[in-house]
């Protein structure tokens, strides 16, 4: 029955705009022309045949055809209206008018490009409206705790004891943290971080990684496994440290007291395979595909005092991309997680150039 209605609508519409089934403009112009030529010479004739002067038959042939040719063109002129009408309302502020499509020649085509460019406006300035609330959120909840323990010291509530100055150290650093993750997101997204792509060793950059890592997770015990040992990438060693940390900072987050996180890697089929695996809870099915957007936290994350800006994972999928690699999340049973980085391997022949 839909079927029937549709064929039924698109008939009718035909019929009101003939010149539609044209697929050039320039075919539906010309036949314009053609048509106000021929009912201009019909009327005209046909005026001068029943008896009227020449002069009234071809007022009266003009009017006739400026009056088809206003209706035939209106098909053309309409997309036309409708984008300079749906610019003015971007200007305003309004990304959702869109363009109605009812031919196929190059305004149809122009009008489809217009509609997906109205489509990503929209999608971008709705991105810009959750970084602003999301940024002020996270800048606002530390710069608050920051505040209030500044004024009890002032006001004499509180002693300047090591306790309290460690609390506001670990908020200024909290603030720093994101500010750094935001700077890299923005540099990344611009494309502003050009790689400095070499053959390195894998091993040397993941004990590193979680040397610092140790730092500040005491009460996790970390482990580095790399077959074999001269396992060997093409890639920034810089931005893959990043990666790896931004990865452990996670894995630490999740991890119970006295849990463990092991860091593996190993060649794949598809190039170097680094594994970050954790004892948490695991990533949610449902959540799987959204743990790398921006800002993005589950609902555990949230439970926690810090549960990060939701910004290391994205920033981990920009480095990772821009190697041409790939990162995704597997599930471990029976809990736990295993964040999973493909980059290009080294080639067989880097030999000493891989241990640099």
């Amino acid at each position: 029955m839909s079927h029937f209605s549709r064929v039924r609508t698109v008939s009718r519409h035909d019929l009101i705009q003939p010149l539609n089934r044209f697929s050039s403009i320039k075919l539906r112009i010309g036949a314009l022309v053609v048509v106000a030529i021929a009912v201009t010479v019909v009327v005209f004739y046909t005026g001068v045949y029943f008896g009227f002067w020449p002069s009234i038959s071809g007022v009266i042939a003009g009017l006739i055809a400026l009056t088809m040719v206003r209706f035939l063109a209106h098909g053309i002129t309409t997309p036309l209206t409708e984008m300079a009408d749906a610019t003015e309302a971007m200007a305003r502020g309004d990304y959702s008018e869109r363009v109605n499509i009812t031919s196929k020649d190059e305004v149809a085509t122009l009008a489809r490009s217009f509609n997906q460019m109205a489509a990503e406006l929209e999608a971008t300035d709705r991105m810009r409206r959750d970084l602003v609330a999301n940024v002020s959120h996270e800048l606002r909840t530390p710069i608050t705790a920051l505040q209030a323990r500044l004024e009890n010291l002032v006001d004499g509530v509180e002693a300047a004891d090591p306790e309290t100055l460690d609390t506001m150290l670990a908020q200024v650093v909290r603030l720093g943290r994101l500010v750094t993750q935001l700077l890299d997101l923005s540099r990344l997204e611009s494309g502003a971080v050009p790689l400095d792509r070499q053959e390195f060793a894998i091993e040397p950059v993941l004990v590193h990684a979680v040397r610092e890592s140790k730092l500040h997770a005491p009460h996790v015990e970390m482990t580095v496994q790399v077959e074999p040992n001269s396992l060997a990438a093409d890639g920034d060693p810089e931005r893959v440290h990043q990666v790896v940390a931004n990865l452990l900072e996670n894995a630490v987050r999740h991890s119970p007291e006295g849990g463990a996180v092991r860091v593996r890697a190993r060649r794949g089929p598809r190039g170097v395979r680094i594994e970050v695996l954790d004892d948490g809870p695991g990533i949610p099915d449902d959540e799987a595909a959204r743990v790398f957007e921006r800002f993005y936290r589950s609902d555990s994350a949230r439970a926690t005092e810090d549960g990060g800006a939701g910004l290391g994972l994205a920033i981990a999928q920009w480095i990772v991309e821009l190697h041409g690699g790939e990162i995704h999340p597997e599930r471990r049973e029976p809990h736990g997680c295993r964040m999973v980085v493909t980059i290009p391997s080294a080639s067989p022949s880097a030999g000493p150039a891989a241990r640099r």
